[in-house]
């Protein structure tokens, strides 16, 4: 676990609006991986820096027991052409805890990793976290996402 800076970045991709109670945010959110994959939405972004892929949570109602969104995009250049059906986000730069899950994606790899998150003690100020999938990330079996965790 490590302390990082994060410089601001903008973001477009698909959302939904979730929450944690009875499991409904790993059910939405795997529906939404479903449709960014099969309906090849990184494909469809504009302006993008490069093909990694960045599942951001944000627009926290209070903390991770409360509704929030969850958007699967790719980082853009710029927010100028947000195409219809997408979301553009601007994710303020800040510290970050930048953890790291490693293991198969088919397996609940990242559920786990966030059910230990919210049992740490990192004093979170619930503005944007985010997960990136990279290079690292291409083999779903052995896979290496980097999580971070906005904290004050």
């Amino acid at each position: 676990m490590d302390k990082v800076k994060i410089e601001s970045f903008k973001a477009i991709g698909i959302s939904v609006r979730t929450t944690n109670k009875n499991g409904q945010g790993a059910k939405d959110i795997g529906n939404l991986w479903g449709r960014f994959m099969n309906e090849k939405i990184a494909e469809a972004i504009p302006n993008k820096i490069d093909n990694t892929v960045y599942s951001i949570y944000t627009g926290y109602e209070s903390d991770h027991t409360a509704p929030y969104t969850t958007i699967l995009g790719c980082r853009v250049a710029n927010l100028d052409d947000v195409p219809e059906g997408m979301i553009g986000k601007s994710i303020e730069g800040g510290d970050y805890i930048k953890l790291s899950a490693k293991g198969d994606l088919t397996k609940g790899l990242i559920a786990d990793k966030w059910a230990e998150i919210w049992n740490m003690d990192l004093n979170r100020v619930f503005t944007a976290d985010f997960e990136v999938y990279g290079a690292k990330a291409q083999n779903p079996e052995n896979a290496e996402v980097d999580i971070y965790i906005a904290v004050k």
